[in-house]
């Protein structure tokens, strides 16, 4: 877009616009750099982590302006899987999976949107909270994700107490905070 090239004397409006345009994608690309390298994950907000990052229990950085979020056990694999809701069946707890993905934009904004209020915390707080990372898309992730007859990710899948799914009460895609909360009292209600 000729960025960086100049331009004569001689050159039309619409050469100047491509060069601002070209201008203005060179200095977010550099802010998308400098954003990454500081460890932010939000493309919108590329140098959240510059504005004096804290550290949290994990001993990662996060931004002072980060929300709480829920903290999640990775699983890998229907072996796993079995093994923690077996293990919140004995203790009586409800479970949560959350089929994810690093290249899944609506998974994304579960984590930023929903799973960060407060309201669906709270209705989370007496459940184990599962994420299934299907991000590599291997053996393992396929296995699970056909045994439930998943596409992929964003799906959410509700256990009861007794350890069996709530089938009825499936989410795929993203949800709003209000409705995801409600989804949730019924899901473990019943």
């Amino acid at each position: 877009m000729g960025a960086l090239e100049p331009y004569g004397v001689d050159a039309n409006g619409w050469r100047k616009l491509w060069k601002g345009v070209g201008l203005l994608m060179l200095t977010y690309g550099i802010l998308l750099v400098i954003g990454s390298a500081s460890g932010a994950h939000d493309a919108l907000q590329p140098l959240q982590m510059l504005s004096s990052p804290t550290v949290n229990k994990s001993g990662v950085a996060v931004a002072a302006n980060d929300t709480a979020h829920l903290n999640f056990k990775r699983i890998k694999g229907n072996v796993e899987l079995d093994r923690e809701v077996a293990a919140a069946k004995a203790q009586n707890k409800t479970v949560m999976v959350d089929f994810y993905a690093d290249w899944c934009i609506s998974c994304k904004e579960m984590e930023k949107f929903t799973f960060s209020n407060p309201e669906v915390q709270q209705a989370l707080a007496n459940t184990v909270l599962l994420q299934a990372d299907v991000t590599a898309n291997d053996d393992a992730d396929k296995a699970l994700l056909k045994r439930f007859s998943l596409i992929g990710p964003p799906s959410i899948l509700f256990f009861g107490s007794d350890g069996q799914e709530r089938r009825p009460y499936r989410l795929v895609g993203f949800v709003k905070p209000k409705e995801f909360r409600s989804h949730v009292e019924r899901a473990f209600s019943s």
